[in-house]
């Protein structure tokens, strides 16, 4: 038997009648881009996440650029962004004419450090954009105790973390506007390509609002130029119909995650670390090893899929070489990206799967010493 690394076929027939008759219901309407069901989704999922606005876009790297325009973010201004992450979070700085400034990582969570941002700050630091790596929050409160005095805006990129709460509270909610990717993979996920900004200020709100839309405030007036960011209407239905269903899913994945961590915990792998005021949602299972390329062939040789999130930290992307940062400058982010190893996980990966991806793990033990007791 495979274990793919993500199945969502499976989701798809547990919920393939309501999708159906969702997604007919925009095709009878022909409300193709926005219309009803995008309106639907950004009412729930403002009721969802507790917050007043919600902003369907066509994309979470979309979202991330259009909130820092929102705020105001441009040329000349700079925005502090966590070394190990997924390259959208930088690229969306990029693309709004500012530079990403970068700070290395917890060696636990792989989230931002914060007690490295007062070193990352110059007079031209507008904002900051801790992501919610993997479905785990970052530490937000000492992130906002830093940033408010300074006049320093917070953005989250939660664009992994549907769900996840920090000391209670859903993530999205902390920062001036956090931004989502529904990816058709994330916990929340659509049928192609999804975003969304969360945000409590009107103004932001309208902003963005115009700015998906080709800067329009009433129909062909243009008051600034805008773009082409819609979400389309069989999206916003498809996610409508998720988002009844996230929370059970969420739990099934913590489920899930236990269960590994548990027949794992003898083995010679760093298993995710959780800390005890968080709720993570597992959008990923994230183990860490020496020899990580060694184990993800084993377990490919035993029909176990796997996934890479991220092998090369931004500060080594080719893309970002202009920035000057060099191999050395975040070391933890460095290690991160050399030892890390994403294990099957979604809500209906079965008990036999798991047990299959568990003794593979445990098999290697035989040629690179990560077994029980590292035997």
């Amino acid at each position: 038997m495979s274990v793919p690394f993500v199945d969502l076929k499976a989701q798809y027939r547990s919920i393939r009648s309501e999708v159906e008759a969702a997604i007919h219901d925009v095709i009878e309407t022909s409300s193709f881009v926005l219309g009803p069901a995008v309106e639907r989704f950004e009412s729930e999922f403002a009721e969802f996440l507790g917050v007043d606005h919600v902003i369907g876009i066509n994309s979470g790297t979309t979202a991330l650029q259009l909130a820092l325009l929102a705020i105001g973010v441009g040329p000349g201004d700079e925005v502090i962004v966590p070394a190990h992450t997924f390259v959208a979070t930088a690229a969306a700085v990029s693309h709004v004419g500012a530079r990403p400034v970068l700070v290395d990582v917890l060696a636990r969570t792989g989230n931002l450090d914060p007690s490295l941002l007062e070193r990352a700050i110059t007079p031209r630091t507008r904002a900051i954009l801790p992501v919610h790596l993997y479905g785990q929050p970052a530490d937000l409160d000492p992130i906002l105790e830093f940033a408010e005095p300074r006049g320093i805006a917070v953005i989250e990129d939660a664009c992994q973390a549907h769900g996840a709460l920090y000391r209670g509270l859903p993530v999205g909610t902390f920062g001036i506007a956090s931004c989502f990717s529904f990816y058709p993979g994330k916990n929340l996920g659509a049928y192609g390509e999804a975003g969304a900004v969360a945000t409590d200020d009107p103004s932001i709100a309208a902003r963005i609002r115009r700015l998906r839309n080709h800067g329009e405030r009433e129909r062909y007036q243009h008051v600034e130029i805008g773009y082409n960011a819609r979400m389309e209407g069989i999206q916003g239905a498809v996610l409508s119909v998720k988002l009844r269903h996230l929370d059970d899913w969420n739990d099934a994945r913590r489920a899930r995650a236990s269960e590994y961590s548990a027949a794992l915990a003898e083995c010679e792998l760093e298993l995710p670390g959780v800390e005890p005021d968080r709720d993570h949602v597992y959008h990923l299972y994230v183990v860490r090893t020496e020899d990580r390329d060694g184990l993800r062939q084993h377990l490919a040789e035993h029909g176990i899929q796997t996934g890479l999130h991220y092998p090369v930290p931004v500060h080594l992307q080719e893309a970002y070489r202009g920035l000057g940062y060099r191999q050395g400058d975040f070391p933890v982010a460095e290690r991160w990206a050399a030892r890390c190893l994403s294990l099957p996980m979604y809500a209906e990966l079965t008990k036999p799967q798991l047990d299959q991806v568990v003794e593979g793990v445990r098999s290697a033990a035989f040629s690179l010493a990560i077994g029980p007791n590292g035997s």
